[in-house]
């Protein structure tokens, strides 16, 4: 299995945008480690005669219930909770640049 070392480290913190101190990428270094490490003993593990499981939720049915309209709060005392409000709405910090 491959091994994962700082260089490929830095490489995938560059791809996905993510700023790491270098406690935080050796840490990262040893999580990722540790994974492929379990993946190669699940590896080990013969399954030959194991027939695939396509189906995990087969026999199971979801539990439901009643969708009832209940209490609705009050807008002016949901509001009043709010940090920052414009309209009758709640502000929320922008997510995305463009």
């Amino acid at each position: 299995m491959a091994k994962i070392n700082k260089e490929t480290i830095k490489k995938l913190t560059k791809l996905s945008h993510i700023q790491c101190t270098e406690d935080e990428e050796e840490k990262l270094l040893g999580d990722l480690q540790s994974i492929l490490n379990y993946i190669e003993q699940l590896s080990a593990i013969n399954t030959d005669n194991i027939p695939p499981c396509t189906h995990v939720s087969e026999g199971m049915s979801n539990v439901e219930r009643e969708d009832v309209v209940g209490e609705m709060f009050d807008r002016s005392a949901f509001l009043a909770n709010a940090p920052d409000k414009a309209q009758g709405l709640i502000r929320v910090p922008l997510v995305m640049k463009e």
